[in-house]
């Protein structure tokens, strides 16, 4: 098995703590682990006007990037653990409009929703982590099988 580490540069830096996306390939599957996104820039600066919905919004554009990073996308998700400060039922309504935005249609991956007392900064409201299988036909093995 194959395991390759990325830090795309659109998103933060966090390279110091951890890899962004890891992938770990082996015939006949791809599994991609992305690490907890939050709702900042590559800058760091927090998303929108900084509200549980605008962070909510930017982990998930955050989370889009890390997948396309690996050649992946949204549709290969099949599990997801979203983090939330002070969580409240008032909440789970933003969190269902978010996972209709960015799933459409298509049948949601398993997903575990959990309240936390903080995050990495204070700041920080939700966090979302991926877990994605591919077929194992990666640009980088299916340009070697060439």
């Amino acid at each position: 098995m194959k395991l390759t580490h990325l830090n795309p540069p659109e998103l933060p830096d966090w390279s110091s703590l951890f890899s962004q996306v890891v992938i770990a390939e082996g015939a006949p599957l791809r599994v991609i682990a992305v690490s907890g996104q939050v709702g900042v820039d590559r800058s760091q600066a927090v998303s929108g006007d900084g509200s549980f919905a605008a962070q909510l919004d930017g982990a998930f554009k955050n989370l889009v990037v890390a997948l396309s990073a690996a050649s992946c996308s949204v549709a290969e998700v099949v599990r997801l653990t979203i983090y939330v400060v002070g969580y409240s039922y008032e909440k789970a309504g933003v969190i269902r409009e978010t996972l209709e935005r960015y799933f459409g249609g298509r049948p949601l991956p398993a997903c575990s929703l959990i309240g936390v007392e903080a995050l990495a900064r204070p700041e920080f409201q939700v966090e979302v982590e991926a877990l994605a299988i591919g077929d194992g036909r990666s640009p980088a093995l299916e340009s070697a099988s060439k």
